[in-house]
């Protein structure tokens, strides 16, 4: 999981505690879990208080029910009474109670984003707020955005179109140089089109209802000298096209991308395999219609319905192995994303997952995240340092930085695991080790048995000081950090103490 809170949200002595790019949950009540909640919610019992009716709520009656047993919060316009939610909130009562009696849409935002709170709270619906809701600035007409984003952001975007017998080109120009094909993630179905440009930290969207029908295959190609992007579509008929369609929601804005919703989009499980005791390789299928390459270090979301609600978990995609001659057969990049996924019997989402059939199909977001490649321009020294399946991020990592920087000396990778059964692709990782000198690996088990001879314990100073040493003493470093809560939230402290600056540092939580 890959959300990265601001440092204001969750409080500093609440419940739940911020880690540098994460956050933690609490323990709750026996009786308490996700799926205890939707029990509830099926229940009929009425969780509002307000025996089924919707009202209109004033910010005045809003402020007045900020107490635990009488908590409403208002998140997009909408209230609901999340009293009952209490004892179930994975991250404590006191996270909702900095919201009580108020407009928490903001606060939501900064750490539950991904989260389909409408499925979780609807039966807890108190009715809308008697006032409008602020309109985001991807709504406002162009001249006012302009404005807005002259003094905030990059220069806004503009597109155009032309067309032969066969083809319709859309043209984008982004004004920006460093566009690329990771920058750009189209779908189109029926005669919807829609195109998110990736620019800096908005997004720009093209979203039109098309004037005639086109095939699912298009191709994409970006001038990258002069931002201009080019989406050629393939015409059903031959015939000339006299406008190209009509603007559908949020047609040609820009918006900050931390106000932009998460659009999905169903893949197909192609296939599924044991990586480990626990520890499944999931391949999914993007559809024709979309193109869609997930940025190294940024994760996805998936979603599936269980018992009538719609869950959605955050994954990091990984490649489909780490070496070429492991991938039988070659699969294009482009149309397949690949997630390693540790399935936990007791859990509610992963074991639904691990039931799907070959051919099933799950939703899959837009990409999210603030890893930027630009971290390894001239870098010579890169620490990967993760636990378990924190090992996810540092596959793509691996993979590009033993490729694509060619100033790269050395790569070091600490992976902690529990015991020798739970390493996810121990021989893999050994074989590129082996064929690649820069690379070195060191395993550390907390548990071991009595015939491991290698590093044992959990992360410490001890471990870190002998593995983080520089090739030079000036060389440009950066140490990435994934895994649970606790072992990042150690791993960030030990990093400074050992006088790794913060712009040295990148953490991702698993």
């Amino acid at each position: 999981m890959l959300n990265v809170p601001s440092q204001s949200f969750p409080a500093p002595r609440s419940q739940q505690r911020v880690a540098a790019g994460g956050r933690s949950k609490v323990p709750l009540k026996q009786g308490r879990s996700l799926m205890d909640w939707i029990r509830l919610t099926k229940s009929g019992k009425d969780l509002t208080g307000l025996k089924g009716r919707l009202i209109e709520v004033t910010e005045e009656e809003l402020k007045k029910h900020n107490k635990k047993d009488d908590c409403w919060i208002c998140i997009r316009g909408f209230v609901y009474n999340v009293s009952p939610y209490m004892e179930y909130h994975p991250g404590g009562e006191d996270e909702l109670m900095r919201a009580a009696g108020s407009d928490g849409t903001e606060l939501f935002d900064q750490v539950h984003r991904w989260v389909n709170y409408e499925s979780m709270l609807k039966e807890c619906l108190v009715g809308r707020m008697a006032v409008k809701p602020t309109v985001l600035k991807g709504m406002l007409p162009k001249s006012q955005v302009t404005d807005t984003l002259a003094k905030e952001g990059p220069s806004y975007p503009s597109y155009d179109w032309f067309q032969t017998d066969s083809l319709v080109t859309i043209a984008i120009y982004t004004k920006q140089k460093d566009i690329n094909l990771d920058s750009i993630i189209v779908d189109h179905q029926d005669d919807s089109f829609r195109a998110e440009i990736i620019i800096k930290d908005c997004l720009y969207l093209i979203h039109i209802g098309l004037s005639h029908e086109v095939q699912e295959d298009f191709s994409v190609r970006v001038i990258e000298s002069v931002g201009k992007i080019e989406i050629v579509l393939k015409k059903k008929e031959n015939t000339s096209w006299n406008f190209l369609g009509h603007p559908l929601e949020n047609h040609h804005s820009l918006i900050p991308r931390k106000d932009t919703g998460l659009y999905y989009r169903k893949c197909q499980l192609i296939s599924k395999e044991d990586v480990t005791h626990d520890t499944r390789l999931f391949c999914l299928m993007l559809p024709p219609s979309t193109h869609l390459q997930v940025p190294i270090g940024q994760h996805v979301y998936l979603k599936l319905p269980i018992t009538g609600t719609e869950i959605v978990k955050p994954y990091t995609p990984v490649s489909g192995s780490l070496l070429s001659e492991f991938k039988e057969p070659v699969l294009p990049n482009n149309k397949y994303i690949y997630f390693l996924i540790k399935i936990y019997p007791t859990g509610l989402f992963t074991p639904e997952l691990d039931h799907l059939q070959i051919g099933d199909f799950v939703s899959v977001s837009s990409p999210e995240g603030n890893f930027k490649i630009s971290e390894f321009q001239e870098l010579e020294d890169l620490f990967l340092l993760a636990a378990g399946t924190g090992f996810t991020p540092m596959v793509k990592i691996l993979n590009y930085a033993l490729t694509d920087i060619p100033t790269l000396r050395k790569v070091k990778l600490m992976f902690f695991n529990k015991t020798e059964d739970d390493i996810i692709w121990r021989s893999q990782l050994e074989k590129l080790a082996f064929k690649d000198k820069r690379l070195d690996v060191e395993f550390v088990l907390s548990a071991p048995t009595s015939e491991w001879n290698g590093k044992q314990g959990h992360i410490s100073p001890a471990l870190l000081s002998e593995f983080l040493k520089r090739n030079l003493d000036k060389s440009k470093v950066l140490v990435c950090i994934c895994g649970p809560v606790p072992f990042t939230e150690q791993g960030i402290r030990l990093l400074h103490d050992l006088n790794f600056s913060k712009n040295e540092i990148h953490s991702f939580t698993a």
